[in-house]
């Protein structure tokens, strides 16, 4: 057997795979002998076919068989063995490629197509430049926390009279002609919150009302929607779109919440017992999780940037564009050639930019070890448990959530390919000139407007 590469140019070449009798013929044999012992054929022993009946039963399909086992093995084997940076996958020639003749053929020639890389090197230097945004953390910013914090490890406590975000509880009966209509509607522990009610005056009726008092309202006058009325008499939304009498509610229970208090017992709950113990501890420790969370977001807009600067630096790369239009084609049965044509410019962008990551990851050695892994699941959960508040995770809950995140192959493939890329990033902002300059949050989200 015998590979001709032919360059047509910088990046496109054919690869011609001569396959000769003698490549395929002793494993066509051997398949043979392997079908006559397990060829369970009427009027014929098993093992004892003729070889003639199965070479004229099976003869054709299983030297196409090994011929295309030869034809794949041998050419990914020269491709790998002689470190050609193909894009893509090789694909049959349309123009040069001869019918295959396995009927009247003992020799073949097998032609591909293949897309090659373009050669370039990365080389960074204080010439190129990259804007590094630092953004402020502002008193707003933190006191919006303290209050989150405050709302969330709050308190209920029960009240004699009722405020508008109060949450009422009691027996409310539907009424008809100014009495309680005995086969109306009867539910014995609704629950309503005036602060809801679109109506003022319905509003009014509740707000100051004690405990034990009896309100008449109408919930189609007081409430918004359908569902809201559903939700307090306990039946359908189309029952509600006919509800439009007087209810009666006897006031049996008011609850209301407390924030709590800026003590110790809120710095232990949010932080851990005795980790904090001032409200000027307290804020610091606030305005340092926040700049540990906005360094993410800095850290991803300074990629974004990197990356722009990069591919406008190689913007002379050439590429195979026809090869690859046509093996994007080939591997995309839902893709028309209409959005490929709109699309295909993001496409190179992101070839290009996967091409110069992985230029700067070889010369600079980069490696993703398990410990990186492990240390970005980590970072991950933290930030998961953070969104509701929970900060001070002990480092055992941390990594067990973090185990659990790792037993998806799909997360842990997406975690490897991202630490790789912060570790390129890393190799960036180290080479470059940063362009660095402090906003405020406000101005950081505008750059993501358009």
């Amino acid at each position: 057997m015998n590979i001709v590469r032919k360059d047509i140019d910088q990046n496109n070449a054919t690869l011609t795979l001569s396959i000769v009798k003698s490549d395929y013929a002793e494993k066509v044999e051997k398949t043979l002998r392997d079908y006559r012992k397990k060829a369970n054929i009427p009027g014929f022993r098993p093992g004892m076919v003729p070889v003639g009946l199965i070479k004229k039963m099976y003869g054709k399909a299983i030297v196409a068989e090994e011929i295309n086992k030869i034809v794949s093995d041998e050419l990914y084997k020269y491709i790998r063995e002689n470190k050609i940076n193909m894009l893509g996958e090789p694909l049959p020639n349309e123009t040069e490629q001869q019918a295959i003749d396995f009927d009247n053929s003992e020799d073949f020639d097998f032609i591909f197509d293949i897309g090659i890389a373009p050669e370039f090197e990365v080389e960074l230097s204080k010439k190129d430049k990259v804007k590094a945004y630092s953004i402020a953390v502002s008193d707003e910013m933190i006191n919006n926390q303290v209050a989150s914090y405050t709302s969330r490890y709050g308190k209920y406590v029960q009240e004699e009279s009722v405020a508008e975000k109060d949450m009422v509880k009691g027996e409310l009966l539907e009424m008809a002609g100014g009495k309680v209509n005995e086969s109306g509607h009867k539910i014995s522990d609704a629950v309503l919150t005036p602060a809801y009610m679109k109506d003022e005056a319905q509003k009014a009726k509740f707000v100051g009302a004690a405990k034990g008092d009896v309100i008449v309202f109408n919930p189609k006058t007081a409430f918004e929607n359908e569902a809201e009325i559903s939700s307090l008499l306990k039946i359908s939304k189309d029952e509600a779109k006919n509800i439009d009498t007087d209810f009666q509610f006897k006031i049996e229970g008011i609850t209301r919440y407390y924030d709590a208090e800026i003590n110790q017992e809120l710095f232990d709950k949010v932080y851990g017992e005795g980790v904090v113990t001032t409200e000027e501890e307290f804020r610091a420790k606030i305005k340092e999780s926040i700049l540990e969370s906005l360094s993410g977001d800095s850290d991803y807009k300074f990629g974004q940037d990197a990356r722009e600067m990069l591919i406008a630096k190689f913007d002379q790369l050439t590429f195979p564009d026809a090869f690859l239009k046509r093996w994007v084609l080939a591997t995309n049965d839902n893709l028309t050639k209409e959005t490929l044509e709109e699309d295909f410019p993001k496409m190179i962008a992101d070839l290009k930019w996967q091409l110069i990551k992985d230029k700067i990851a070889k010369a600079n050695d980069i490696k993703v070890e398990v410990e990186d892994v492990n240390a970005y699941a980590r970072k991950i959960a933290r930030a998961q448990f953070a969104q509701y508040g929970m900060v001070g995770m002990g480092d055992d809950i941390l990594d067990n959530y973090a185990q659990d995140m790792l037993k998806k192959e799909d997360t842990v493939k997406g975690i490897v390919e991202r630490v790789a890329e912060n570790k390129v990033f890393d190799i960036v902002k180290n080479n470059v000139k940063l362009d660095t300059k402090e906003v405020s949050i406000e101005e950081f989200n505008k750059m993501f407007e358009n």
